[in-house]
């Protein structure tokens, strides 16, 4: 079991300048939200009193990409969230939200696995390139909710090469039917 990399750690000085210890920078709340778009965990802690602000500004965060007309919380939601605080006694709310985000990063996994597993494509030329591309997307539907790998090409069994060939000399030919019936339409 891999362990997980130490959280990217940020200071708030009294200034409430935020600094970014990692590249001895200061950083905003965009980039910050950029870290962790980008897979990154944070930790933010009060350099004076080591308090850890991280959740206080995680949800600055969001506020501020709500206010934006970036909505991804219904109101729905955000009503049973004010509940949750404002009732006595323990919520289930918290546990449930962890376990809703980690079914659908699992659920995300095992669709990429699986599309892999019965897609043909993944033995094509820049399958690499196009599979990256759709990590991207999947990584920009769901604003970094985590890290997911797709399926690897390495683990495809290797096709064969007599087999290829013979596609190829289909491909071709029925691209020189193609370009035959093209040159007698003009």
């Amino acid at each position: 079991m891999t362990e997980k990399p130490a959280p990217l750690l940020i200071k708030r000085y009294a200034s409430r300048r935020l600094y970014n210890t990692e590249t001895s920078d200061y950083v905003t709340l965009e980039d910050i939200s950029g870290f962790i778009r980008d897979g990154r965990e944070v930790q933010i802690v009060d350099l004076k009193t080591g308090d850890d602000l991280t959740r206080q500004y995680l949800l600055q965060i969001i506020a501020e990409h709500e206010s934006r007309g970036e909505s991804v919380l219904p109101v729905d939601v955000l009503n049973d969230l004010v509940r949750s605080y404002m009732g006595g006694g323990a919520s289930v709310v918290p546990q449930f939200l962890q376990a809703s985000f980690d079914m659908l990063r699992d659920g995300q996994s095992k669709m990429i696995e699986g599309m892999g597993a019965i897609n043909p494509m993944t033995k094509m030329p820049g399958f690499e390139a196009m599979q990256a591309q759709q990590q991207a997307f999947m990584k920009a539907m769901t604003g970094g909710l985590g890290q997911w790998s797709g399926p690897s090409s390495e683990a495809e069994p290797a096709a064969d090469v007599k087999d290829g060939g013979e596609d190829l000399d289909a491909i071709k030919k029925q691209l020189a039917e193609l370009q035959d019936k093209l040159s007698k339409l003009s």
